[in-house]
């Protein structure tokens, strides 16, 4: 096979140029670029959700610097080359390889990850799309917009509702408000006019949030404060009774209660209204038709939730099945548009890329969404915080979405036509004189054949290797990879099957492609993600062997990882000691935007991703003690600072961990507990050169564990 061929000739052993010097400052300034607005840049990767993505232009940079002999790096030095990432989720590593000619090889663990990577990589006759999306129209749309329109056939927007839960004490219903202002512009210093809601008569009432401290309701002349009756996680009634919101709930979901919505008028403009006799008709008859429907008429989610850390909020607000996530006029109207997807004729790759396109209107109409405000996108989706966190007041937009909105299915094809044009000619961001620019012409055309064997991958050229399992465990001949390259899932946090069952309960009854797996849940007993630091170092090593086995002798392993705490980087560094392998670099790389509200929430969050590369052991590496390795790791994150990026205590504190424990693969006899000491004494040395401040050593475990 010429890749097999071509992977031995690829010498990365004498002079891998990412194992010689950092990546270049510039990496981390287009990787910020790029972060602000990563579905612009890479569109072949966010034809579905996944979480965590990396970047794309530090994972070109890793790749090229890994397959480099020193010197400038050449973007034509992965030709031919067979790339493994045994941690697909994205696809980001396959389609940066692929773009450098590399030929790629992946799985995952998780079947919506493998169907995100091969949205990221196949090839489609657009031609194709089209005609199967008007198949979809015609099946369904008109029957979704008449259930979004008002009583004189103007289409609605969006409607709003609230949450309702019932007082301990007295059983007097709740509205879950924690303001009554409920509608207000993104940049309100710039443009003041808010819309709120009575509390009393449920009316629209138009606020200037410049001037007004209070609303005041023309239609029953109340006027009202605009705090409303939650503060935290807690409730008061009319009464005075607080109470725990989840006590009231006592593991029942809430009612809710729609109370204004939002109108296209004919003049092209918005009106806020309130909720009508005809807006609760509407709904009334879409709650029968979802009643009446024959099964075959809909695919609706199943399955149960299980608890978890993503999931414990959802439980513990009474939602117990996928189902409860989305009211019943949605249930019909998504059910409907699932069925028509369902229906395409044939299993080809464009019916597949229209049902991935559907995960995106899922996402963005259920329960869960709320309303971001006027002047940008309108509705946060389900997983703006990586959690299925509860809304007490959520938004309800029009599922297929013509006339606007977050994730309405209208927009599905011009999406899928930005993947495909991406992935026919490429872009590539590039530092020039100090701005980032959109360059063409760096990198090869993306598509290519998804099969699922290695059999098949080494007699079909232009075919990329993409299949769900488990990463410890393949039919990859040995020394058949030149490089591993790859994310691995997160030691705790977002844990990703969890969020993937909101997917994979509507996906199981599509069907998205031949062999899409049917059962109830993604979960898996051999994922490698794990709350438990040592269950996660069992189960990544397990990957790591096998990551061993099939790459060459002088091949790399480079991953990327993003972890805050000292328990989780010993255990990534333990695994790869216990697989063989022996850390022979660590670089720090800007990886996220500052704003990101995982990070805003964290007590020192860091926003840097550390590229770590490992060869086979066998090889002797430079030794190096603490103090040393947190000395360069510091000199990597000061050029970072230098050049005008923003970096914090968590960086310094992550990056200076991951560097002292690499030292434990050098040494087959480690005493991890010493080096662990030793970590957090140099990561409170490093946070301290990071501030250009003076500080002694502190003694072991001189900064708190994980912040």
């Amino acid at each position: 096979m010429k890749a097999q061929q071509r992977g031995s000739t690829i010498r990365v052993l004498a002079a891998c140029s990412l194992e010689r010097s950092q990546l270049p400052v510039a990496v981390s300034r287009v990787a910020e670029h790029e972060s602000w607005r990563k579905e612009l840049h890479r569109p072949a990767t966010y034809v579905h959700k996944w979480w965590a993505r990396r970047l794309g232009s530090v994972f070109r940079s890793v790749l090229i610097s890994a397959a480099s002999a020193g010197g400038e790096p050449s973007s034509s030095a992965l030709d031919g080359a067979v790339v493994y990432d045994p941690f697909g989720g994205s696809g980001t590593t396959l389609v940066e390889a692929v773009k450098l000619g590399a030929r790629v090889v992946a799985r995952d663990i998780n079947p919506v990850a493998t169907l995100t990577q091969r949205q990221a990589l196949q090839s489609w006759e657009f031609d194709t799309v089209e005609r199967l999306f008007a198949v979809v129209e015609a099946a369904c749309r008109v029957d979704i917009d008449a259930l979004y329109v008002t009583a004189q056939g103007e289409p609605v927007l969006h409607y709003f509702w609230v949450a309702i839960a019932d007082c301990p004490d007295c059983g007097e219903p709740v509205e879950l408000f924690s303001t009554y202002l409920f509608a207000k512009h993104a940049y309100p210093s710039r443009y003041p006019a808010a819309q709120a809601t009575c509390p009393r008569c449920h009316a629209v009432c138009p606020v200037d949030i410049s001037v007004d401290t209070e609303g005041h309701c023309s239609s029953c002349g109340t006027g009202f404060g605009m705090a409303g009756t939650v503060r935290g996680r807690t409730m008061t009634c009319l009464a005075g009774h607080r109470s725990e919101i989840t006590v009231a709930l006592a593991q029942r979901a809430p009612r809710r209660r729609m109370y204004a919505k939002v109108v296209r008028t004919g003049d092209g403009g918005r009106e806020y209204r309130e909720i009508d006799e005809f807006d609760l008709a509407l709904y009334d008859r879409a709650c029968k038709l979802l009643a009446d429907a024959a099964c075959d008429d809909l695919v609706t989610p199943e399955g149960e939730l299980a608890d978890g850390t993503n999931t414990s909020q959802a439980l513990r607000w009474g939602y117990r099945t996928w189902a409860s996530f989305f009211n019943d006029r949605q249930l019909y109207c998504l059910g409907r548009l699932g069925a028509a997807l369902r229906d395409l004729p044939s299993r080809s790759p464009e019916r597949e890329a229209l049902v991935a396109a559907f995960g995106k209107t899922v996402e963005h109409h259920n329960s869960f969404c709320s309303f971001k405000g006027e002047g940008t996108g309108p509705v946060r989706s389900i997983f703006h915080n990586h959690v299925l966190r509860p809304e007490r007041c959520s938004v309800e937009g029009n599922p297929w979405g013509a006339y606007g909105g977050s994730g309405g299915y209208a927009d599905a094809l011009a999406r899928l036509r930005r993947a495909h044009e991406y992935k026919l000619d490429p872009t590539d961001l590039i530092e020039r004189a100090g701005t980032v620019i959109v360059e063409r012409g760096l990198s090869a055309p993306v598509p290519q054949a998804i099969v699922s064997s290695w059999n098949d991958f080494a007699s079909q050229p232009g075919s990329a290797y993409v299949v769900t399992g488990d990463g410890g465990q393949t039919d990859i001949p040995d020394g058949a990879v030149t490089l591993v390259v790859t994310d691995p899932p997160y030691v705790d946090n977002v844990h990703y099957s969890e969020l993937a069952d909101f997917f994979h309960a509507w996906l199981r009854g599509i069907g998205p492609y031949p062999g899409y797996p049917t059962g109830l849940t993604t979960r898996d007993k051999r994922e490698v993600q794990n709350t438990g630091a040592e269950e996660f170092r069992m189960m990544a090593a397990a990957v790591w062997r096998e990551c061993a086995r099939v790459l060459s002798d002088d091949g790399l392993l480079v991953f990327s990882f993003h972890q805050s705490r000292t328990s989780g980087w010993e255990a990534v560094m333990r695994s790869l000691a216990d697989a063989g392998f022996v850390v022979t670099a660590v670089r720090p790389v800007v990886a996220e935007v500052t704003t990101s509200l995982t990070k805003a929430a964290a007590s020192a969050p860091n926003r840097i991703d550390v590229i770590v590369v490992c060869r086979k052991s066998g090889i002797q590496p430079e030794r190096a003690t603490p103090a040393q390795a947190r000395a360069q790791i510091s000199a990597a994150l000061l050029r970072l600072r230098d050049s005008g990026l923003a970096l914090g205590d968590g960086d310094a504190l992550s990056a200076a961990r991951a560097s002292v424990l690499a030292l434990g693969t050098h040494d087959p006899n480690c005493d991890w507990k010493e080096l662990r000491c030793a970590a957090e004494a140099e990561a409170a040395q490093a946070v301290a050169e990071l501030a250009g401040t003076r500080q002694s050593r502190g003694a072991c475990l001189a900064w708190p564990e994980g912040q």
